[in-house]
């Protein structure tokens, strides 16, 4: 059932080859059902698939991860546009599209890149220290949770770069995931961010995530 539909594998974020977050897309023609979806996804084995669906002007589209639907993505949104300008040609500017989780989203083209229009998600202070210190083997500087996510402040980018989590621990929080993030040393912040409970121990990069990382910093 699933031999006829275009499938392609983005490298997002990246101007290279085999670097960045690679995202599948699939472009069926009509909404297939949920579980053959997370079957395809699943087999795929990348952080998050893409299926995107014609709907008038727009499209629908939809994110799955090799384990669960999930509410909104960056990198694959940003991938499954890329396929639509660049190999299908599309000549419009902006592209449309609507996710029945996250409402109105919008990807144009501007000076020879791809902008995401996506949604703010303004974090609130939380107080789940003991678990996330679980989690991260140290207690945070700051936390915060956000629509999605919660979002971990540490003292410093090298803090960020060789923290070593506990995936098991991370994956009993109530959340999509953890963002971990400090200031950085030659640019506004870095981050990092788990997903165990997910199927993503650790994606390489999280488009979704910075939706709550840019109103923060």
């Amino acid at each position: 059932m699933s031999a006829g539909i275009p499938i392609y594998q983005v490298d997002a974020f990246t101007g290279s080859l085999f670097r960045g977050n690679p995202a599948a897309v699939c472009l069926p023609e009509h909404w297939l059902p949920d579980a053959l979806m997370q079957s395809i996804a699943a087999e795929n084995n990348l952080s998050e698939t893409a299926f995107a669906v014609p709907a008038g002007r727009s499209w629908g589209i939809r994110w799955f991860t090799p384990t669960v639907e999930v509410d909104l993505c960056g990198h694959a949104t940003l991938a499954t546009a890329f396929v639509l300008f660049e190999c299908l040609g599309l000549e419009t500017e902006a592209i449309d599209f609507h996710s029945p989780r996250s409402g109105a989203l919008r990807v144009f083209r501007r000076e020879g890149l791809l902008w995401l229009d996506f949604p703010v998600d303004v974090p609130e202070p939380s107080d789940q220290y003991h678990p996330m210190a679980a989690g991260m083997g140290l207690r945070p500087q700051e936390l915060y949770r956000g629509r999605s996510d919660y979002l971990a402040v540490l003292d410093s980018e090298e803090e960020v770069q060789r923290l070593q989590p506990d995936f098991d621990a991370i994956a009993l929080l109530d959340a999509r995931g953890l963002i971990v993030t400090a200031a950085g040393e030659n640019v506004d912040f870095v981050s990092r961010f788990f997903a165990p409970q997910s199927g993503v121990n650790e994606d390489p990069v999280t488009g979704s995530a910075h939706t709550t990382l840019t109103p923060f910093w």
